[in-house]
């Protein structure tokens, strides 16, 4: 509807779209959670949320659609050919590198992909009639950038007067500079998280008749505030508990259209928290959280639910989608909470199945309550087996640490799917041989993932290259493949490379890469047959100890402690300094334990660091009825 010399805004229905490569398993909690948050400011406002990702899954099937949307690089590349065909030799080159290690990506083939999410997708843009909605609101994460710009671009051209807002983590910061120009299409960006700029962007839509008329709005990025330069603050709640639980219907609405055998259970996406605390300042630390995160450009500082409203909201979310899957979306879970949450879950009488991220440094206790509430699956922080490396990372952790909670994982059967990053700048052979002899102790657990080290826009490693041996940061090269010219050297993309010691890196580290490829081809090899037993385990005898420890080739060998030199190894199944072991056995001589604690790492039984050691045989049985406890904290 136009008036003349101005633009009228029917806000009387809204639409938020999510578009590919999420994890399709998952209903999209941005689009939940703002429909329900704009749900509940505007009672008369009709809000549509299109997980529309999920359909391209059904279509092209949920094993290829799984494999690009755990790869950035594959991901963008389909869409970016149906954007710029003119570009596609280009785009190619990427999308066959990246599926060259895929047999299914690899023999499927870019133009048949290209053909399929094409079809898919313009039968939704052009059946969907977007003129009845006076905003449309785009959430744009890591893999969902061409995607995205796609559907916008088709969408613009047939309804050139329909407000598009984006937002999500692809757009903080730095990252969007100069969009405007490059993308016209563009008529707003949330900076931040959305739900207090996205309503007051639709209260003033309401009263406005165009978008010139619009005051500022903190937390929105316009055309007008980018041309003057104005700078752009976050506009988020002081603390989450007015947040209402998300609304999930439209996804859960579109699976039910699908034959059964598309049909499966999802997994509910939650949230406990937003941002980092360990990203607040730490002390003397030249700069707050990991130096290698970009993952909370989007917060300022740290908030989190009160532990009876996330346990309402799984209670009530679980019964009324009736799955019993959920994964908290934090980036770090809080601590002190934690424990009543999980408690909390524990009571309710269900069987969940349960994913965090996680710190190194979380209490056993609390991976107990975790453990007993139904957590199958956890991320750690760990990231390094070097405590040199870990400093340069600024994780604010050790390797027994890793090492400790690694093992705790490995007893309480929580799966754990941690990654070793390789390669981070700066590192050096000492890190490199401290990982190696490490991973020696670390065998008996399940492996870590190594991952290389990505530069992302507004970590600390990219505000300050200097520090790290870079001498120059640019935006990744494969954008320069997937968008023309003007577009790749307008913007700052999520994803940097940099020029420095990127040669040096890639050689150094192949031993630890060849390595962890031996550990998990042994960690499997040793965990194959009907009676799974841990590869480093024991049994209690009351005043003695048997340890087992498998071995590949060969029977297991065994080893017995008998009294005192039991009473050492239990004691040290929480990591503790030789001063404290010393403290707690008064009557015997130093020169008798420190031999003994000697022998069981030359055997690697324990784990030794700075003078601390880690027993890393686990219990057959569990920790409550093996005859020790847990309850003591190590010291710290």
């Amino acid at each position: 509807m136009k008036v003349k010399g101005k633009r009228t805004y029917p806000l009387e229905r809204t639409v938020l779209v999510s578009t590919p490569w999420s994890l399709f398993s998952r209903p999209s909690i941005q689009l939940g959670t703002l429909k329900a948050y704009l749900d509940m400011q505007f009672p008369d406002l009709k809000v549509e949320a299109h997980h529309f990702y999920l359909k391209v899954a059904e279509t092209i099937g949920y094993r290829l659609y799984q494999v690009i949307s755990e790869r950035t690089w594959l991901a963008e590349t389909v869409y970016a050919a149906l954007l710029f065909p003119e570009r596609l030799e280009y785009i190619e080159k990427v999308f066959c590198r990246e599926a060259s290690g895929n047999p299914l990506v690899r023999n499927t083939g870019l133009e048949t992909l290209a053909f399929q999410v094409k079809k898919v997708s313009d039968t939704f843009i052009n059946s969907t009639d977007w003129g009845a909605f006076g905003l449309a609101g785009f959430s744009i994460c890591l893999c969902q950038l061409t995607s995205s710009l796609y559907f916008i671009r088709r969408i613009k051209q047939r309804f050139p007067d329909l407000t598009i807002v984006i937002g999500g983590s692809m757009f903080a910061g730095e990252s969007t500079r100069n969009l405007f120009q490059v993308f016209p299409e563009v008529d707003f960006v949330v900076n931040g998280e959305g739900e207090l700029p996205l309503s007051r962007l639709v209260r003033h839509l309401r009263d406005s008749q165009s978008h010139e008329e619009i005051p500022p709005i903190p937390g929105i990025v316009s055309q007008k505030a980018a041309n003057n330069k104005i700078s752009v603050s976050f506009n988020q709640m002081e603390d989450l508990s007015n947040l209402p639980s998300p609304d999930y219907d439209d996804y859960f609405d579109l699976l039910k259209t699908f034959s059964p055998e598309k049909a499966f259970f999802p997994t509910l996406s939650a949230e406990i928290s937003r941002g980092c605390w360990w990203r607040c300042p730490q002390g003397a630390a030249k700069y707050p959280g990991c130096a290698f995160c970009n993952l909370n450009l989007q917060w300022d500082g740290y908030r989190s639910k009160s532990p009876l409203q996330v346990i309402s909201e799984i209670d009530n979310l679980t019964t009324k989608y009736k799955t019993l899957s959920a994964a908290f979306m934090d980036n770090l879970l809080p601590i002190k909470e934690s424990e009543d949450i999980f408690a909390g879950l524990g009571k309710l009488g269900k069987d969940f199945r349960l994913f965090a991220e996680i710190r190194a440094t979380t209490p056993r206790h609390i991976l107990e309550a975790m453990q007993v509430a139904g957590v199958h699956e956890v991320q750690i922080g760990i990231e390094a087996l070097s405590t040199r490396l870990l400093k340069k990372l600024n994780k604010g952790t050790t390797a027994i640490q890793n090492l400790e909670i690694m093992k705790h994982c490995e007893e309480l059967d929580i799966v754990n799917v941690s990654n070793l990053i390789l390669h981070f700048p700066g590192s050096d052979l000492a890190d490199v041989e401290e990982t190696l002899r490490n991973l020696e102790f670390a065998l008996p657990f399940r492996p870590l993932r190594f991952v290389h080290f990505w530069l992302g826009l507004g970590s600390p490693v990219w505000q300050d290259p200097h520090a790290f041996g870079i001498k120059a940061v640019f935006n990744h090269p494969n954008y320069a493949a997937i968008f023309p010219p003007h577009v790749f050297n307008s913007m700052r993309f999520m994803i940097q490379a940099y020029r420095g010691d990127l040669g040096l890196q890639r050689k150094i580290w192949q031993p630890v890469k060849k390595k962890v490829r031996a550990w998990k081809k042994g960690y499997a090899e040793l965990n194959r047959g009907p009676s799974h037993t841990p590869i480093l385990s024991f049994r209690d005898g009351r005043d003695f100890l048997i340890i087992r420890q498998k071995r590949i080739g060969s029977g297991p060998s065994t080893h017995r402690l008998v009294g005192t030199s039991r009473a050492i190894y239990l004691f040290c199944q929480r990591h503790r300094s030789l001063k404290r072991v010393l403290a707690h056995f008064p009557g015997i001589a130093e020169d008798r334990i420190v031999p003994f604690l000697r022998m069981m790492v030359d055997k690697k039984l324990m784990f030794e660091e700075n003078g601390r050691y880690l027993s890393l045989a686990i219990p057959v049985r569990p920790a409550s009825i093996s005859g020790f406890s847990f309850k003591d904290r190590a010291d710290t």
